[in-house]
């Protein structure tokens, strides 16, 4: 997005941020054109769904006595200032637990456009194999099949794909790394779940001795 856009970008950690004036600073510190950055903002008692027993805002149980930075100050940055600049700034949250944060805080106007980034699919590796080693879909790889095939009987991440496309400029040498890396994470998560099977039936069966 900064390179489409040359727009500079801030990484914000709302960990040191101690009063809402604090962070009304460091918006404001921030440029025109620019793309402000708060990753996993679940990780923020202040963003929490205050619906949640202890996670409140302004909690005693969850913050020093001497910290003033609530989410009210931080809706109310965002409401202000960046309602303000337009198109200028645009700022980023990420989260692995979307269902954590406060509803006050997802909605439009706060977090206009919701981006789910998924495992990846084999449409994701397309467009991979494209930008890494110039493969097109109107002209595929012989074990382009293959690794497709491969990634839907698996969880694993575009930028694991990624880094296995990174390994060589060779297609055929690029592609065959990643067959056989996709091969040994399926074979990896089989005897995974075969292990945590038996675990299971072995504290089964000393439930069942113990008469329980």
């Amino acid at each position: 997005m900064a390179n489409h856009l040359k727009f500079d970008i801030y990484d914000l950690e709302l960990s040191s941020i101690s009063r809402n004036s604090d962070l009304r600073s460091a918006f404001l510190s921030t440029s025109n054109r620019s793309i402000l950055v708060i990753e996993d903002i679940d990780c923020s008692v202040e963003a929490k769904n205050r619906g949640a027993a202890g996670m409140f805002m302004g909690s005693r149980y969850n913050r020093p006595p001497d910290m003033k930075f609530t989410l009210s100050g931080l809706l109310n940055v965002i409401d202000g200032l960046w309602s303000c600049v337009g198109d200028e700034r645009i700022i980023i949250f990420t989260t692995n637990h979307k269902d954590r944060l406060d509803p006050a805080l997802l909605r439009p106007g706060r977090m206009d456009v919701h981006i789910h980034m998924s495992y990846c699919t084999p449409s994701g590796f397309r467009i991979l194999a494209s930008n890494y080693l110039g493969i097109h879909e109107n002209n595929p790889h012989h074990l382009c099949g293959e690794v497709e095939g491969l990634i839907q009987s698996t969880e694993v991440t575009p930028a694991q794909v990624a880094e296995e496309l990174m390994k060589s400029d060779d297609a055929d040498v690029a592609l065959e790394g990643i067959v056989n890396f996709l091969k040994c994470k399926i074979e990896a998560d089989s005897k995974k779940t075969e292990d945590e099977g038996t675990k299971e039936a072995e504290t089964f069966e000393e439930e069942s001795d113990s008469g329980f």
